[in-house]
């Protein structure tokens, strides 16, 4: 059986032409298919809409060929349709004059390799986990009421299942019920850190459903609470009484989850690993949990990665529920990490996969690996450009700002200022000058930390990237071009600005 080849055709505009088919000309042997380049009569592709598309391939269409017959609005044969990433509107806009599949592309046409790569991975049902998060609020009884609800539903929103109330030893917490009961009346799901009897009472009575320890010390009380407990161990470095203690709580069928107890670094991190292997084996059935909190909070560097280890770790050994805190200021996204990181590690686990190229949310610091155009476009770039203002790039170890008939380039921001004023190429009033200022300090940080920059666009910080607020001369000519494309159909093609991003 015999199978056709694709025929993907490409809309882009004039000036990410030479660009796009240096790509397509790399990857189309490589991933299979065969293509074609529809070059729209506007500068930056990004500034196209889906209906401006459509009528002019509509009125392409209705142009008839030398020998009288109809012009097809497609190349023949074109079995798909690929948009640039940043094209806005309905794609059943071009679906509904050309009868042909219509997808976006990535952003940036350097990404359509994998763009095309994962396009190729069954990813359909990731997202699944089954490791539950019991996020803790720490020294609960130093807060108010509205705090602990605020804080509780916060950590909720960030993907917690448990809300755990930290309570502070010694002493007995007067308003745990009235605390706790706040939040179970709000639909939270609550466990009481604590080893005081009386104070755990009060606490399940309030609808508290999970209790936050048990060892030789209180599980004499522990079936009287009726709810499941975490049994631990009397002293972690010995397991001594955590036998004991799983042994009489199974026997009074108390539910029970194990947990021997993670260590930090340099206090018995590796054998404390060690007893949660030694756990599983004794105990191959039963519900463990880990606090990794020990870890997160008492180690000098970004919870992520420690999270999402850890995380793989729970999810190999069948530990089915972590206890994460976040205080310390580098941890303190550890709840939405360590939601992040169960789905990735369950697909890892269930498909047996690596798990890599998956889950870009938990890379913060190196997120978004650097693209490069190279002095050939740039330069072609730079002769293309008619209007007054500047494409920023940051590659190849310098900044390079581009105008008409201008590429300059280095390291150092205010040489490139220098050499901008010298080239004579324009006074640049201060607004736009500010703005310049802004970006480049963004292609700054992203040479430092080898992130992709693509101007008037966030950083790439993973999970806590944020929204770029709108700015600039770009920004205006974007908005009035999709008001001029809104209101006239037969309206000239909008032109470039400040925009950087090449896209097919």
């Amino acid at each position: 059986m015999t199978h056709t080849r694709e025929q993907i055709h490409f809309i882009t505009g004039k000036l990410a032409e030479h660009s796009l088919r240096q790509v397509l000309e790399q990857l189309a042997p490589r991933v299979g298919f065969d293509y074609t380049v529809g070059v729209m009569n506007i500068t930056v592709a990004a500034l196209m809409t889906t209906p401006w598309i459509a009528r002019k391939l509509a009125a392409s269409s209705a142009i008839p060929s030398p020998d009288g017959s109809p012009t097809p609005a497609l190349p023949p044969g074109t079995t798909r349709i690929v948009l640039p990433g940043e094209c806005s509107g309905p794609l059943e806009a071009i679906r509904a004059v050309t009868n042909v599949p219509v997808e976006r592309g990535p952003k940036d046409l350097r990404r359509l390799d994998e763009f095309f790569g994962q396009e190729s991975r069954d990813l359909s049902d990731y997202g699944a986990f089954d490791i539950q998060i019991i996020a803790e609020i720490n020294h609960a009884p130093r807060q108010s009421l509205t705090a602990i609800l605020l804080e509780a539903r916060q950590l909720q929103a960030n993907g917690a299942d448990v809300i755990d109330i930290g309570c502070d030893p010694g002493c007995i917490w007067a308003n745990v019920g009235d605390a706790v009961k706040m939040l179970v009346d709000a639909g939270i799901r609550v466990s009481i850190d604590s080893f005081e009897p009386r104070e755990i009472a009060v606490a399940v009575r309030s609808g508290a459903s999970l209790v936050l320890s048990v060892n030789s010390t209180n599980v004499a009380a522990a079936a009287d609470w009726g709810c499941e407990v975490v049994a631990v161990p009397d002293v972690p470095a010995t397991m001594a009484g955590l036998y004991d203690t799983v042994e009489r709580l199974t026997r009074e069928g108390v539910p029970v989850r194990i947990d021997p107890v993670l260590e930090p670094i340099g206090f018995g991190f590796a054998e404390s690993l060690g007893r949660y292997l030694n756990v599983r084996r004794s105990f191959p059935d039963a519900e463990m949990m880990m606090g990794i909190g020990n870890l997160t909070e008492l180690t000098d560097v970004d919870s992520a990665g420690i999270n999402a280890l850890l995380i793989g770790f729970c999810q190999e050994l069948g530990i089915r529920s972590v206890l994460t805190t976040q205080v310390i200021h580098w941890a303190q996204s550890s709840v939405r990490e360590c939601s992040l990181a169960r789905m990735l590690s369950h697909h890892a686990v269930t498909h047996r996969t690596l798990p890599k190229h998956v889950e870009p949310r938990l890379i913060s610091l190196r997120g978004g690996k650097p693209q490069s155009h190279g002095d050939e476009v740039l330069d072609r770039l730079a002769e293309a450009i008619r209007d007054p203002n500047f494409r920023i790039f940051a590659e190849r170890g310098a900044i390079h700002l581009v105008g008409a008939r201008v590429h300059l380039e280095s390291r150092d921001p205010f040489l490139l200022f220098e050499r901008l004023e010298a080239a004579g190429a324009g006074t640049l009033d201060p607004s736009h000058a500010f703005y310049l200022g802004y970006e480049i300090s963004k292609a700054v940080t992203a040479l430092t930390l080898g992130k992709d920059y693509r101007q008037d666009q966030p950083l790439d910080w993973g999970h806590l990237t944020q929204p770029e607020i709108g700015h600039g001369p770009s920004q205006r000519a974007a908005e009035a071009a999709a008001r001029q494309q809104s209101t006239a159909s037969h309206a000239p093609a909008p032109t470039a600005s400040g925009a950087n991003i090449i896209l097919p």
